[in-house]
């Protein structure tokens, strides 16, 4: 998770250094969302076949090569956009194997009583990931370069990928395992839409993310180089959405809500205030807390989403279920990564991203409207109402 919160900035940067446009970063980012989005359903199923753990590290061995591939182009001096495109998209080839199974493999791992403490420790380390990797783009743009950057990038696939060797998870097998591809798929199909909760959810992520990676990640970084200083400041608001994702995991170590998607789906309303604080623009030190309430809600949300998921879904089927999630969660956003550039290039930065803050503060409203949404209750393994939490221990 380092790596990844090194990727986008660094990455970010070299494509502005090679050609100065926001269109062709959203490009860059679109074709990685649109390779993933592409092959998230087989990723699922391939998961469920040979296992979460298996399916990770051999994820983790294709990014060190496209990532490396990456730093070595733009180290030499060779790089051009398509080539970064490209690589960049294997890169999301192999994302579409790892995120569904990353989603799976706890739930192999642990007991179901403590099914969230162990996703909220999971999203620790992962905003833990999201504050260093920025941070450390940061320094290392300013002292280096973005291929320098992207090479640290590469290596810590290799380190992820020597940590899952020594995970033992050796998977569920799949009822049905002896169908054919497309009856799993259909299977998993039938798991996720017979679910209203799931669908109005993943619906609206569905369009949050055709609008918030291009405000934020294609949009902000060209506010910070234009108004607020450069690559140090994107990289300060990039880290201080790490850190509000750190402390909302924190947060949820330690509450077990009745209602846990009324609580997640009330938390997102505020997710919008850095691209509200982006349009204006504050200054740097505002909008870098309001990045921090940004990711606290979002960490918060999606450890909530990711525990009741895991307790309503069966694990063997969990990986086929969350690539349908993963599909439609990210089905837009190359849509959105694409268009960002030209529709800001037309209406103005300022006044995209005040469209952008409105409609994601809209849609999420609509969200909490749906009444399953609302009144669905956590329970525990035996199906009875979760108890009040006690207070956790990061070494429990």
């Amino acid at each position: 998770m380092i790596g990844d919160g090194i990727a986008p900035v660094a990455l970010a940067f070299a494509v502005l250094d090679l050609t100065g446009s926001a269109t062709d970063l959203g490009i860059v980012l679109a074709l990685h969302s649109l390779v993933l989005i592409a092959l998230v359903l087989v990723g699922g199923v391939i998961a469920d076949r040979i296992s979460p753990r298996r399916s990770m590290l051999a994820a983790d061995l294709v990014r060190v090569l496209s990532m490396g591939s990456i730093a070595v182009l733009l180290l030499t001096g060779m790089a051009e956009i398509w080539q970064l495109a490209l690589l960049y998209a294997v890169d999301g080839a192999a994302t579409a194997f790892f995120n569904p199974a990353s989603n799976a493999i706890a739930p192999q791992i642990v007991p179901p009583s403590r099914l969230q403490e162990a996703n909220a420790l999971l999203s620790v380390s992962r905003w833990m990931g999201k504050i260093a990797g920025p941070a450390l783009a940061g320094i290392l743009l300013a002292l280096g370069s973005p291929g320098s950057a992207l090479a640290i990038d590469a290596a810590t696939f290799a380190v992820s990928a020597a940590c899952l060797w020594g995970v033992r998870a050796p998977g569920v097998r799949p009822e049905g395992a002896s169908e054919n591809f497309l009856a799993e798929l259909r299977h998993g199909w039938r798991e996720f839409s017979s679910r209203s909760w799931q669908v109005a959810i993943i619906l609206a992520l569905s369009i949050s993310n055709l609008i918030f990676p291009g405000a934020f990640l294609v949009l902000g970084p060209t506010v910070a180089r234009e108004s607020l200083g450069g690559s140090s400041a994107w990289a300060l608001i990039a880290a201080a959405w790490g850190v509000g994702g750190l402390l909302g995991g924190l947060v949820a170590l330690n509450i077990r809500p009745r209602y846990p998607l009324l609580v997640s789906e009330s938390c997102v309303l505020l997710f919008a205030l850095p691209i509200f604080l982006l349009a204006i623009p504050s200054a740097t030190a505002v909008i870098v807390a309001g990045a921090v309430v940004g990711g606290v809600t979002v960490s918060i949300a999606e450890i909530l989403y990711e525990t009741t998921q895991a307790q309503q879904i069966p694990a063997e089927a969990l990986s086929r279920v969350t690539a349908y999630d993963w599909l439609g969660s990210l089905a837009l956003e190359p849509v959105g990564l694409a268009l960002i550039g030209p529709v800001a290039a037309g209406l103005g930065i300022s006044t995209t991203l005040w469209l952008s803050a409105v409609a994601l503060t809209l849609l999420q409203a609509a969200v909490l409207m749906v009444p399953s949404v609302r009144k669905l209750e956590a329970v525990t393994s035996d199906s009875t109402p979760i108890p009040p939490p006690q207070p956790v221990e990061i070494g429990d």
